[in-house]
């Protein structure tokens, strides 16, 4: 019987014990797409207690309390930190299976070097223990991205932000690790959403341009573009929770932007052939630029309406959506590919049933001279999971090529998940390891240390620094 926990977690064979610890283990970080604040590393802050730095925020744990029957008092309401922190150690022990007891355990043994499992029992002495050390320097927002050996964090930002903390950052020559932002144009694709013309105001002030016009908007746009690429931008990221694709004639995009603005209702047709269009002229931008595209494709958010309005959106009420993708994202590709703007692309799908799809799709679209120009990204929130990576990467390597893959990011808005990559690496070792044992690839240590070295950083690294 294994111990749990143990330096051979994960592990399921010797080639993967040895593949983990002598290469996987120790490399260094590329987290190319998080949602960390800029800020809050920049003013490297300690935190008062677990709760601000573990609970605050963190949706996937406040899904687990609530299945747990926790009262919302306890999770986003005015109970004290203490109690909140207490109710999620009450929890864990009911969260055998869940990723997130793996996590938490991980998070308290390698930050904080405690081996206690986590529960009612052992809550205030793992209360005190940690609030203890986030006192200290060694446990502020930096130390916790240098101590994971992060060389590249980037940052998911609107395109009217300043980037003021991506430039103090940057100037800062005590702290080493680079911040790049990530363009994420949500507000200006979702025309529909109540916010949008607000949001437009704000892109007027950011550019000094008018955005009265489809031309407008496509300019002061292409403007952020520069202003990001300026300023350390190695990236696009897009939520997607429909591909569907429309091509229409600029004029009547140009129609549909109008009736938009003298807040005319606009049938789903026109809402998609808008998006459509967009899409297709900031994917040019893009690869004018050369960046990256990132689509996060199929989440369906804030399914519960009451306590959307009660506490906000990214409340943990979010879940996959089941639309199919497949003809709408050829469509796209082939439509930037055709004009010869294809930027490198990565593919996240947020519903297993597509692994195939995204596993065929990438294949499609090629340039000489980039190893997996289009990407499927790695097993993304309900699919950061052991099955959900297993499969993602088996998958992958079925239809493509595991060995171009650009591995793990960890998307997340908390400092202590960088033990994910750990997680993620030690998956790695044991499906490399099983094909070893099983005598399906051959046991050649240049190519397998090789191998699980590009998977883990290398190949990220490359990718992103293609520019």
């Amino acid at each position: 019987m294994k111990t749990f926990l143990d330096e051979n977690f994960l592990l399921t064979n010797s080639t993967a014990e040895k593949l983990y610890h002598q290469v996987m283990k120790d490399l260094p970080i590329f987290d190319y797409h998080c949602h960390l604040s800029p800020k809050e590393i920049y003013e490297n802050q300690s935190f008062e207690n677990m709760t601000q730095l573990w609970l605050a925020g963190d949706h996937y744990k406040w899904r687990a309390m609530r299945i747990h029957g926790v009262n919302e008092h306890l999770i986003t309401g005015d109970a004290s930190d203490w109690e909140k922190f207490a109710a999620w150690a009450e929890t864990m022990p009911y969260l055998f299976g869940n990723p997130l007891y793996h996590w938490a355990h991980m998070e308290l043994r390698t930050y904080f070097g405690i081996s206690k499992l986590l529960s009612s029992d052992t809550a205030k002495e793992i209360w005190e223990e940690c609030n203890e050390k986030l006192q200290t320097d060694d446990f502020k927002p930096r130390r916790f991205i240098e101590r994971s050996q992060v060389q590249f964090v980037g940052t998911t930002d609107d395109p009217t932000d300043s980037l003021d903390y991506h430039k103090l950052l940057k100037e800062d020559e005590e702290f080493s690790v680079e911040v790049g932002p990530t363009f994420r144009p949500d507000q200006a694709l979702f025309l529909e959403r109540p916010s949008f013309k607000e949001w437009l105001t704000k892109l007027e002030k950011s550019t000094n341009l008018k955005v009265d016009t489809l031309d407008g908007l496509v300019k002061a746009l292409k403007e952020r573009v520069h202003y990001f690429a300026e300023n350390g931008c190695y990236a696009s990221d897009h939520d997607i929770p429909l591909m569907v694709y429309k091509d229409l004639p600029k004029a009547e995009v140009e129609e549909i932007f109008t009736k938009r603005l003298q807040n005319e209702e606009l049938t789903g047709e026109e809402i998609i052939g808008y998006r459509s269009y967009l899409l297709v002229e900031l994917g040019k931008m893009y690869a004018e630029k050369e960046w990256v595209m990132q689509l996060h494709m199929g989440a369906l958010r804030n399914n519960n309406t009451y306590m959307k309005e009660l506490i906000g959106a990214d409340g943990g009420f979010d879940s996959i959506g089941d639309q199919l993708l497949a003809e709408g994202l050829s469509r796209f590709l082939d439509t930037l590919d055709q004009a010869r703007s294809l930027p490198r692309t990565v593919l996240y799908n947020l519903n297993p049933r597509d692994n195939y799809v995204i596993g065929t799709m990438i294949g499609n679209f090629f340039e000489e001279g980039i190893p997996g120009k289009v990407q499927f990204g790695s097993g993304w929130w309900f699919n950061d999971q052991y099955n959900g990576m297993l499969n993602q990467m088996t998958d992958l390597a079925n239809l493509g090529s595991l060995s171009h893959f650009i591995g793990m990011t960890t998307d997340s808005r908390s400092l202590l998940s960088y033990v994910r990559h750990e997680y993620f690496r030690r998956i790695v070792c044991t499906i490399i390891g099983e094909w070893v044992e099983d005598g399906k690839v051959p046991n050649d240590e240049a190519i397998l240390h090789q191998m699980v070295k590009n998977i883990g950083f290398c190949n990220a690294k490359e990718y992103f620094s293609l520019r």
